[in-house]
């Protein structure tokens, strides 16, 4: 039997090269939220024909995944209020499987992902046609998630976090950061696989639960992620930490005016390993990508 390459992502009749010498640069994962209260775009894409909608124009504009949220991960904290409240699992699939039936019908060779920490809802969003399952809190709300992935051959994103699903810390200090975040994602990867888990994508989890200068420091040695044999995926899109160092001490501009500082901290997590960039602004992110793939390929010929 062929070993499998964990950088080789399948699921259904699709595959992804998540491999670091692909010459792509990268690929966009597109944030749809059908929630009334994401922090960046929470009611825009709440009805499933604006939905849709979205889909399409995100995967014209490049995306090769679509993320489909029905329940907000905002943090709690200065920059977002009291956080995300939890919704329940049957209010979470109302929102997002009447989306997923449609864009898997409308859209077969685009790769539909669910941020879902929930087994039963990650189970009818892979039976409605969803291909993979990202989870923010790295089997820790929900181990059953991987054996739900398992059992539908599908690929499971496990991200770092600290606390749980509508009582996540936004700030807090690490001492060892990198590490500790190493050490966790480890432990998650190490159940995954327990539980029959073959493709398994890794997100450091920038953003959730960690100082501004913690997750500076954790894109900037993104590498030593890489020792743990799977893919990276980073979300630096529009999150406080880009506002704070934009602000230089002054006034933090608004998530829609952080495009180019978001893109900036995106790049040194390319050139640290990252293969798959999460993100709000697709066709921007996207021709980022393909010049920042060119330049890399040119370098290493």
């Amino acid at each position: 039997m062929l070993e499998v390459d964990p950088h080789i992502l399948t699921s259904r009749n699709l595959t992804l090269d998540c491999r670091p010498a692909n010459e792509s640069g990268g690929h966009v994962m597109g944030v749809l939220n059908v929630t009334p209260d994401s922090f960046s775009d929470g009611g825009q894409f709440d009805s499933v024909p604006r939905a849709v909608e979205r889909a399409q124009e995100m995967a014209a504009q490049g995306a090769a995944i679509i993320d489909i949220g029905g329940a907000s991960s905002r943090p709690k904290g200065a920059s977002y209020g009291k956080g995300a409240e939890l919704v329940s699992a049957q209010e979470e699939m109302d929102r997002i499987l009447p989306v997923v039936q449609r864009v898997a019908s409308l859209m077969p060779d685009t790769w539909i992902s669910i941020d879902t920490f929930r087994s039963d809802v990650a189970n009818e969003a892979l039976r409605c046609g969803a291909h993979m399952i990202n989870d923010i809190t790295a089997l820790r709300f929900d181990p059953s998630i991987a054996t739900v992935c398992a059992q539908h051959q599908a690929p499971i994103a496990l991200m770092h976090s600290v606390g749980m699903p509508g009582d996540m810390p936004h700030l807090m200090d690490h001492d060892n950061v990198v590490e500790e975040v190493i050490s966790a994602l480890s432990e998650a990867v190490a159940e995954a696989r327990r539980k029959g888990c073959k493709h398994i994508v890794l997100d450091p989890g920038f953003g959730f639960g960690k100082s501004h200068t913690n997750n500076l420091m954790l894109i900037s040695q993104l590498s030593k992620l890489k020792r743990l044999g799977c893919p990276i995926l980073i979300g630096v899109s529009r999150k406080s930490t880009v506002g704070h160092v934009l602000a230089n001490g002054g006034d933090t501009p608004p998530p829609l005016d952080r495009l180019f500082g978001s893109l900036a901290i995106t790049s040194v997590g390319l050139q640290e390993g990252a293969m798959l960039v999460r993100t709000h602004d697709i066709r921007e992110t996207a021709n980022f990508l393909r010049v920042f793939g060119a330049t890399r390929s040119t370098s290493e010929a």
